[in-house]
């Protein structure tokens, strides 16, 4: 992707360990890890590409991918990105999240439990 389709790192020749090691310019972030704690936003890009229609590969109910080998992410194309992650999340925040996605904040509580800086169950 880099390397021929945006053309920013034409000259890059990385082994697949420098690869797996991920020393290249460049990111992707993938949904459920620390720079994209929200698993859902793999519902998000399914529909908007109509992946499971286009290639076959669908979501369960906890958005985990089938086949467990398929990988889903964000390509960052700038040759500055850098890695990043999401901190402990508030209660004010997690609110706002909840209000934005139009959903009831245990909700957004239920699935944003790992990177909440708080106990639902105490607030």
């Amino acid at each position: 992707m880099r390397r021929e389709v945006w053309g920013y790192a034409a000259n890059e020749n990385c082994t697949v360990e420098e690869l797996i090691a991920e020393q290249y310019q460049g990111i992707r972030p993938a949904p459920g890890y620390p720079a994209c704690p929200d698993h859902r936003t793999k519902q998000a890009i399914f529909e908007a590409l109509q992946v499971t229609e286009a290639i076959g590969v669908s979501l369960t109910e906890s958005c985990a991918m089938w086949p467990s080998s398929a990988v889903s992410g964000l390509y960052i194309g700038h040759p500055e990105s850098r890695w990043f992650s999401v901190g402990r999340i508030g209660r004010d925040q997690a609110a706002d999240y909840a209000a934005r996605r139009a959903e009831p904040l245990a909700e957004t509580e239920r699935w944003m439990q790992l990177y909440l800086a708080y106990n639902p169950e105490q607030a």
